[in-house]
């Protein structure tokens, strides 16, 4: 019954993505949805509604003119669906209406918040949702104090929650203008909120609950600080080092790359400079708000910033990529393996070599993905290297940043970055088990070793 769980699991979160894609392309077809009144084509409805979905925040045409209020709230639903996951929302559903859980239900949940056996799902479900909500509440309330004089009452509102929503779930999407941050790049208020929920949703809701439980027990039973900290979890305790590491070496790297480029920061003030390179860094957490032109960024920073977003954010939370803990676990083997160590321990714990061998399968397929998916964009030709890289592993990474190249791809090239956004959003080693056939038997029969030269 496990073995028939897992698998009908495996099958149905991609599933689950495809036919919310497939209904979000259908009702931003209808002539409601656009600002004209007239029809979109599909291949617009169906990338709008996958970058949606996927949370990644590439478009075709701009979100706060094309669409309409109806079509407007339609993308903000899939971007909240999709930054909770499918499966998630459906629990959440079942919740409102009072069903039971069945043990399929169970293991499909588990399976979709990537979460063990010892939790209780509907509890953990329950609490996600909770905060969630109230984080983005909070967000919408402080993003109003800025965009309703600047809009108005109810488009500074309305602006406010999709902001909000937009940020915590990493999609990127904006109803602003067409600039997404860049005109609001010298505000305090603006880009520190919109870093804090893009963190906050990226981070992982386990930690979020890890950290709350720690400073409750704390709290109410007079702990020290050093003792709620060293009662959190090694995950997150390694979520939270590794994601402050790489805001801070992103943003140092940004600063000095850009420090003299006057199309980015190069003419801003000191402290502008630095608030707008931490901001690059945040962005590239699969986020995708812009505050300096990314078509306008060096060669440096596209590299880099393709590292980062292909690194994305942290395990169950709204970030994509290929997580924090996937990277550090697969270069952790590798230098326990130089340095001569028999196993990887992170915080005097040792990682178990299924964890290890599953980093280096997910960081191997990714990687895979994203070179393929590379080719087939530069074989549609008239595209610089960088551009197509930049786009690609914005897709694969889910973070919706873009020298500009977005607008002006063809079909087949929308396509293919449609296919690298889901395949990105759902995850490869997900779909590595789609087309797998009995993954899951034990494979109990040891073979002799054989003789192989590697090096």
């Amino acid at each position: 019954m496990k073995k028939k769980s897992r698998m009908k699991s495996v099958h149905l979160i991609p599933l689950s993505f495809l036919v919310v894609i497939v209904i979000g392309t259908y009702l931003l077809q209808l002539p409601i949805s656009t600002a004209s009144g007239e029809g979109t084509d599909t291949i617009t409805a169906l990338f709008t509604a996958t970058t949606s979905v996927c949370v990644t925040g590439l478009v075709v045409v701009d979100t706060f003119s094309y669409w309409s209020i109806f079509g407007q709230v339609v993308i903000v639903l899939l971007i909240q669906i999709g930054g909770l996951g499918v499966v998630t929302v459906g629990g959440l559903l079942m919740m409102a209406r009072k069903m039971k859980f069945s043990l399929g239900d169970r293991a499909l949940l588990e399976d979709s918040l990537n979460v063990d056996r010892k939790r209780e799902v509907k509890s953990f479900l329950s609490r996600i949702i909770r905060g969630v909500l109230c984080v983005e509440a909070v967000g919408a309330g402080l993003y109003a104090i800025e965009f309703v004089p600047l809009l108005g009452v109810f488009k500074g509102i309305w602006a406010s929650i999709f902001h909000s929503v937009s940020a915590f779930c990493n999609a990127g999407m904006d109803v602003v203008g067409p600039n997404s941050m860049i005109d609001f790049n010298h505000s305090p208020l603006l880009m520190i909120v919109t870093m804090v929920l893009i963190v906050l949703g990226g981070i992982g809701f386990v930690v979020w609950i890890d950290v709350v439980d720690s400073v409750k027990t704390g709290l109410k039973r007079n702990y020290s600080l050093k003792l709620m900290i060293r009662r959190i979890s090694e995950h997150t305790k390694l979520v939270i080092l590794l994601t402050l590491a790489l805001i801070v070496v992103g943003a140092a790297i940004v600063f000095v790359a850009e420090y003299n480029n006057p199309a980015t920061i190069g003419g801003m003030e000191f402290g502008d400079k630095i608030l707008n390179s931490f901001f690059q860094s945040v962005t590239w957490r699969t986020a995708g708000f812009a505050s300096v032109p990314q078509a306008e960024l060096t060669d440096v920073t596209i590299v880099v910033g393709c590292i980062f977003m292909f690194i994305g954010g942290s395990p169950i939370g709204t970030a994509g990529g290929v997580k924090t803990v996937t990277a550090f676990l697969f270069f952790a083997n590798a230098v326990s393996y130089i340095i001569g160590r028999q196993e990887t321990v992170i915080f005097n714990r040792r990682v178990t070599e299924e964890k290890m061998r599953k980093a280096a399968a997910i960081v191997f397929v990714s990687m895979g993905i994203a070179l393929i998916m590379t080719l087939l964009l530069l074989s549609r030709g008239g595209m610089d290297l960088t551009a197509a890289l930049y786009e690609v592993f914005s897709a694969i990474g889910t973070v919706g940043v873009s020298k500009g190249l977005t607008p002006n791809l063809d079909g087949i090239g929308r396509l293919i970055i449609i296919l690298s956004m889901y395949l990105g959003r759902i995850g490869p080693i997900s779909m590595a088990f789609v087309f797998s056939g009995e993954n899951n038997i034990s494979n109990k029969i040891r073979h002799s070793e054989g003789n192989f030269y590697v090096g």
